[in-house]
């Protein structure tokens, strides 16, 4: 699906996603990657939303983001990180949602254009 905002242009947004890729500045992504508005990080080596822990999660704290989110249309395990590793998110002030890709990416282009501290860790 495209997505289209008039948005502005030093914004990290995501310009479109289908399966198995999204398109983040130009660059077609097909691997897990971290997005945030002044950064795309396409080289996180997450392997999947379902085994996320605080390492895998580390480079997106290090960004101080307030919104956590995570997107991915893989089965969640159960749908939800530990209840440990949410209450240590929380305890560094962000909130974390998961949901899936599209759901994410459209969310994480309103959060950004408002201008809110968010990161999104996106599995493509």
């Amino acid at each position: 699906m495209r997505l289209v905002l008039d948005s502005d242009p030093q914004i990290l947004t995501v310009r479109r996603y289908g399966p198995g890729e999204i398109e983040v500045a130009g660059q077609v992504l097909r691997a897990p990657c971290i997005l945030s508005p002044a950064r795309l990080i396409a080289d996180w080596t997450a392997s999947s939303a379902a085994e996320l822990d605080e390492a895998a999660l580390a480079p997106l704290l290090a960004l101080r983001p307030t919104v956590l989110l995570i997107g991915s249309d893989a089965a969640m395990e159960g749908g939800a990180l530990s209840g440990a590793l949410r209450r240590s998110i929380e305890a560094r002030g962000a909130s974390l949602e998961l949901m899936s890709l599209g759901a994410a990416c459209r969310t994480y282009n309103v959060l950004a254009q408002e201008r809110r501290e968010v990161v999104a860790g996106l599995f493509p």
